[in-house]
């Protein structure tokens, strides 16, 4: 998408925009756009946008869209350098496990995630004395610390799949308590959760049979949707169809007509023609989808934002780019050990 002035750029804004953005909000907005990717196109950087950015951000300044760890894939195919990734630190980080020669900013570093501090390295390495020779499996959101300590990662999308491709009974499944949830069920499996104590951490009472070996992380956003909110919706909308994350408590995404990553759910309402929508993820998302499917009938739940995604703005971002903040490192021996298991993962078909 080409901006060859302010206010070409505040038109193209303006009609996607219109119904989602105060005017006054677009014409500032237009000025910071275009300096963005003026500045860009300068520095030869790439800029990613995940699908929680608002609406300014996310439809009119990344190069790639999209969930987490598809575009840490995108980055590592292009030459530009550096790469700016609107997102939160692990993601940052998962590019530079991916292209380690290139410079990875991230605009804010108070971009953090709930779920991904829920862990560290420690805690795995404890968990492995606890079960040993039991494979672990690690969610990508999370910091590179825990995925070096990890056999393989996986994707929201494809965590069934990577468990299935070990098979072994049990599995240490990290770090999200509901995602894992949700796939003991898919799996077939029992799950049970280690004791966390004043002297570390104990097993669970009970034989270990057949069984995924859990932990107690949360996404802050996803644990605030309830069954109670989708059985209000469809009291007043009977024919609506509900979407869910993952990242959600098993109740919900039961009760839910579809489950699926961001990038799934997006798919899901590009392709299904449905009275109306209702989304529970990040509320931004649903702004953003709102803005490319016009013609769709989205119901929204607005009530639950993440702060973390928050914290990355176009006057951030600009920054970024202007003077090279903030940079992300990963230590190169913790760099090849994440990678590793991330490689594993893209082996499975």
């Amino acid at each position: 998408m080409s901006f060859e002035t302010v206010e070409s750029t505040y038109e193209k804004m303006h009609m996607m925009l219109k119904n989602i953005v105060p005017e006054f909000e677009i014409r500032h907005k237009a000025e910071l756009v275009y300096e963005i990717r003026k500045l860009r196109d300068e520095r030869n950087a790439v800029i990613l946008g995940h699908n929680y950015m608002e609406p300014a951000l996310f439809h009119f300044v990344p190069d790639f869209k999209g969930d987490s760890f598809q575009l840490s894939q995108l980055a590592a195919t292009t030459e530009k350098d550096p790469i700016v990734f609107c997102g939160v630190v692990f993601m940052a980080e998962t590019a530079k496990i991916l292209s380690p020669d290139k410079t990875v900013l991230i605009p804010s570093l108070d971009a953090g995630c709930s779920l991904a501090a829920s862990i560290t390295g420690e805690d795995v390495r404890e968990l492995k004395k606890l079960y040993p020779g039991v494979p672990v499996v690690t969610y990508v959101n999370t910091y590179a610390d825990v995925k070096a300590e990890t056999d393989i990662c996986c994707t929201s999308s494809n965590a069934a799949a990577v468990i299935n491709s070990l098979g072994t009974d049990n599995v240490i499944f990290l770090p999200d308590e509901y995602l894992a949830r949700n796939v003991a069920r898919d799996t077939g499996r029992n799950i049970i959760f280690p004791v966390k104590g004043p002297r570390g951490l104990k097993k669970e009472n009970g034989e270990l049979e057949y069984a995924m070996i859990g932990w107690e992380g949360k996404c802050e956003v996803h644990e605030l949707f309830t069954v109670e909110d989708i059985e209000n919706v469809r009291k007043q909308f009977p024919d609506v169809v509900v979407l869910a994350h993952p990242e959600c408590p098993p109740d919900v995404v039961e009760a839910a007509d579809f489950s699926g990553s961001t990038s799934a759910m997006i798919h899901y309402v590009e392709e299904t023609e449905a009275p109306r929508y209702l989304l529970l993820t990040e509320c931004s998302m649903g702004d953003n989808i709102v803005a490319e499917n016009p013609e769709k009938d989205m119901l929204r739940l607005c009530s639950h934002r993440c702060p973390h995604m928050g914290q990355i703005t176009l006057e951030q971002t600009l920054d970024s780019l202007r003077n090279n903040q903030y940079e992300v490192d990963v230590p190169e021996a913790i760099r090849v050990r994440a990678k590793r298991a991330v490689d594993r993962m893209l082996e499975i078909k």
